[in-house]
Formats: structure tokens, C-alpha cells, sequence
């Protein structure tokens, strides 16, 4: 990164004459940049290692939107921006090359903008996807030399002459889109632990599906902090779709389980759930990480299989934790929904959560358990959040120093209104 140095304001604007004045603007302008360039090495460093374990937000974008006090839309920018230009690191620590690395080395210098950077990923992104890597790079390397010293116009005309040198043909016609069928699910592991969901709805089911959703889709409000829902609207929907499914499967009729939250066994060593640190294994097909097991194990939403140093199992769901349907009827009279400062979600819609956790040797009684929602019950597992009990017997919680420096003590209000 080229060293800048910030320049010194004339103590009366007024005074300054016109190339002072666009002296002065030359240098702000490439301070501002050379800033936002180092911001975006940041990002992709908190985007490396994950933001859920750094901070316990799902995202990079709705972490750094919380803490500019920016829209998910306008944080997803800068994060998108910045991943573009800087190197990162798979799960494995294996390096990802940035996708636009010319592009990158110049807005590191101060030599052009978000605007500019911008427009060439947006270029870029339109390269047929059989193009080889060699051509591709070449590509980027043309327009972000180009851009150092070019306006828009010149950038658009340079990016019209590679598309075309690279796709001569343009885009093949799309065939016919068939017919659609009446219902079709279809669900698929991926290699990275997710699970994709694809499918195609009938009017009615749709229409259906469409109403559950937005139900449990409306956006969380402003908290007593100031702070607003961020989540995107497809966010919000994959949370809905979860708390929709909870609410089945704890349904007495339910066929397999009984009204029980327990889903699947997870298989995991002692000392990595109390640390949280490792992995467990979910039902022999897959892993998940020791902080989501330990979450899970809150609320019997996993049934643990937990082994000692020499894999001899230790306990296979113990049923003395399991929350009695008289304590969670007691916890929905107490905390009457989530407990989190702000939160509105209903009862049905939480988890209990254990406050000191039942592998820490924490008992399943009412002064040890608090209702979370879902999006809470991650944040206080995965997050720097803290939760008590007081001494009127009311859940309290404490926030982190990089949103309250005081760590002042919060409840929530809402339930109580």
C-alpha cells in the first residue's frame, strides 16, 4: 500500500487559492480511497475467518452493517467489493485468489474508486463463463490498468471491445421453458455442510406456502438500542421456514417424534462439548461444529451421544434435561416470549436455553433457563452477549464493549408494555 500522508486544512478555506484548493482535493480524494481499500483488507480478513465464530453473525455484511449503521444492502456492497479485491481463506486454510487483483493493487494506491471498481466487477461478471482463465485474467489486468487513468466512458468502450473479442457470438438462445409441474421438492446435501432446497409449487400450494412464510417473515422492530432488522427478505423467509418446521415437528402427532424436539444424534466428545471447540458428527453422514452441538443440546433439538477420550459412550440423551412441559409453561408465564432486549417473538416460536449448560454441569430448573428465539439463542451461544439471572428472578442480559463500552444491563420491555 502506498504511503499517504493526511493533508493539512488551511486554517481559512476562504483564503485558499485555486490550486491549493484542487491540490487539497486531489489529496482527499486518494486518502478516502487508499481508506476504503485498507477497510476492504479488513472485511475480507473477517470474512476469512468467519464472522459467526468472531462474532456470532451468519454473515460478514449483517455484522459490518450493524457496526457502521448501515442497511444489509449497503453493507453487502462494500463486503462484495471487498472480497473481490483481496485474497481469502477457504474452511480448510487453503488461499482463494481475488477475483479482481489488478483492480485491487490500483484502488490500494488511491488510484481509483468505488465507482470504478464497481463498474469493472460489473464487467467482468458478463465474461462467458467457458472463457479460459488465462483470457479472463488478461481481461482484468486491461481494465484495471486502463481505469487508472481513464474515465467511465473509456472503461465501457475498453469492456465492449474484450466482450466482444471474447464472445464474438454473443449468448446462445435460451430454449423453451418447459412445463411446470404441479408439486416438486427436492433437497440435496452440498459438499460444505449446507443443504440446497429446490423446488416448484402448484397456485394454490404456493399461494399457500407464500401466506406461512410472510407470517413468520415480518422484519424484527427497532430494539430499544436503535437497532433495526437487517436480515434481507430471503433471510428472513429461510429463518421463517426453520420455525415453521420446529413448530411441526413439535407437534404431538407427529409421526417419529412425538412432540419431542430431538431430531437426529450427534456424537461428540466430552471435552469438546464443554469447550465447544471441534466437531461432532451428525447421524454418520456429516459433521457439525462443537459450539452448533452445544447450542443444539439447549433444547433437546439433537439427541447427544457423548463419548469419552476412549470413544466409550458416556450418555445418550440424558432425559433429566429434557425441559418438562410444566417448567416450559412456566418459563412462557415468566419471560413471555424471547427474552432478549427488544426481541417480540412468541413463546411458541423459542428455545429454552440453558444459562449455565448442562455439560458445565448447570441443573434444568427454572433459574438456570431462558426463552430465545431462534436468531438469539445463535447470537448468545456463537456471540460476545451475555445472560444472567437477577435477583427478582428475570433474565438479564449484558452487551458487548464494541456495542455498549459501559455494558450496561438490558431486559427486554416489550413482553411487559
Amino acid at each position: 500500500m502506498s504511503e499517504t500522508f493526511l493533508p493539512e486544512l488551511p486554517q481559512e478555506l476562504w483564503r485558499a487559492g485555486k490550486l491549493e484548493l484542487a491540490h487539497g482535493v486531489q489529496q482527499f480524494l486518494q486518502l478516502m480511497r487508499v481508506a476504503s481499500a485498507a477497510l476492504g483488507q479488513f472485511l475480507a480478513e473477517v470474512e476469512s475467518r468467519g464472522s459467526k465464530d468472531l462474532y456470532g453473525y451468519g454473515s460478514t455484511a449483517a455484522w459490518f452493517a450493524d457496526v457502521a449503521g448501515l442497511s444489509r444492502g449497503e453493507a453487502q456492497s462494500v463486503v462484495k467489493r471487498a472480497i473481490a479485491l483481496n485474497s481469502t481463506r477457504a474452511l480448510d486454510g487453503t488461499e482463494v485468489p481475488a477475483f479482481a487483483p489488478t483492480v485491487g493493487a490500483a484502488a490500494a494506491e488511491g488510484m481509483i474508486g468505488d465507482e470504478r471498481i464497481d463498474q469493472i466487477l460489473e464487467i467482468l461478471a458478463k465474461i462467458p463463463s467457458d472463457t479460459s482463465v488465462e483470457d479472463r485474467e488478461s481481461a482484468e489486468k486491461i481494465l484495471g490498468n486502463l481505469a487508472r487513468g481513464a474515465g467511465p466512458r473509456q472503461v465501457t468502450k475498453a469492456a465492449e471491445d474484450i466482450l466482444g473479442w471474447l464472445d464474438p457470438d454473443g449468448n446462445e438462445p435460451k430454449d423453451p421453458e418447459p412445463k411446470q409441474p404441479r408439486r416438486e421438492i427436492t433437497i440435496e446435501r452440498r459438499r460444505d455442510g449446507f443443504w440446497k432446497l429446490t423446488g416448484l409449487l402448484d397456485d394454490e400450494l404456493g399461494a399457500r406456502t407464500a401466506a406461512a412464510l410472510e407470517a413468520y417473515a415480518k422484519p424484527r422492530p427497532v430494539d430499544e438500542f436503535g437497532q433495526a432488522d437487517l436480515r434481507m427478505k430471503c433471510e428472513r423467509q429461510g429463518d421463517a421456514w426453520a420455525e415453521l418446521l420446529d413448530l411441526a415437528i413439535a407437534c404431538p402427532d407427529q409421526p417419529g417424534t412425538s412432540g419431542y424436539r430431538t431430531l437426529v444424534h450427534v456424537t461428540i466428545g466430552l471435552e469438546e462439548l464443554k469447550s465447544g471447540i471441534g466437531k461432532a458428527c451428525l447421524d454418520f453422514v456429516g459433521t457439525m461444529t462443537a459450539r452448533e452441538a452445544r447450542m443444539a443440546a439447549c433444547d433437546c433439538l439433537m439427541l447427544p451421544v457423548v463419548l469419552n477420550a476412549a470413544g466409550e459412550p458416556l450418555d445418550v440423551g440424558r432425559l433429566r434435561r429434557f425441559v418438562t412441559p410444566g417448567q416450559r409453561r412456566a418459563l412462557n408465564i415468566r419471560d413471555r416470549g424471547c427474552a432478549f432486549p427488544g426481541c417480540h417473538r412468541k413463546p411458541k416460536n423459542c428455545h429454552a436455553h440453558h444459562i449455565h449448560h448442562w455439560a458445565d454441569g448447570g441443573p434444568t430448573d427454572l433459574r438456570n433457563l431462558v426463552l430465545l428465539c431462534g436468531f438469539h439463542h445463535r447470537l448468545i451461544h456463537h456471540g460476545d452477549w451475555q445472560v444472567r439471572m437477577a435477583a427478582d428472578g428475570l433474565p438479564e442480559f449484558i452487551p458487548p464493549q464494541y456495542l455498549d463500552p459501559l455494558q450496561r444491563i438490558r431486559r427486554n420491555t416489550f413482553h411487559r408494555a
